[in-house]
């Protein structure tokens, strides 16, 4: 059975750091695409960060860039989020996905596998 288990949610202070982590299980994604997405009340799910497995090669949205990054242990077959300035419009539920059959990584209608998520929550 495929799993994806995020971890390292909580609550911050803008211009704090959090970590969180994605594991997965029952499945290995080599040669494809990770991502962690995002989304936030009366929001669409939206796109992070992106690794591809094969080579590390990474992308990251606008919003993000200079503060996040995204990154992966392949032997422990998990992906992470270094997330640092974080701001109050950060706050939002996310969410790990795998097993990308799409086009863009960053978009959310190529993954098939998708965590539970975890609470980021930054005050200001």
């Amino acid at each position: 059975q495929v799993q994806l288990v995020e971890s390292g949610g909580g609550s911050v202070q803008a211009g704090g750091s959090l970590r969180l982590s994605c594991a997965a299980s029952g499945y290995t994604y080599s040669r494809n695409w990770m991502a962690w997405f995002r989304q936030a009340p009366g929001k669409t799910r939206e796109g992070v960060a992106a690794i591809y497995t094969g080579d590390s090669s990474t992308l990251l949205s606008d919003s993000v860039k200079g503060r996040f990054t995204i990154s992966r242990d392949r032997a422990e077959n998990t992906i992470y989020l270094q997330m640092n300035r974080l701001k109050p419009e950060d706050t939002a539920m996310y969410y790990c996905a795998a097993d990308f059959h799409g086009v863009q990584p960053l978009s959310r209608v190529g993954y098939s596998h998708w965590g539970q998520g975890t609470q980021v929550t930054v005050s200001s």
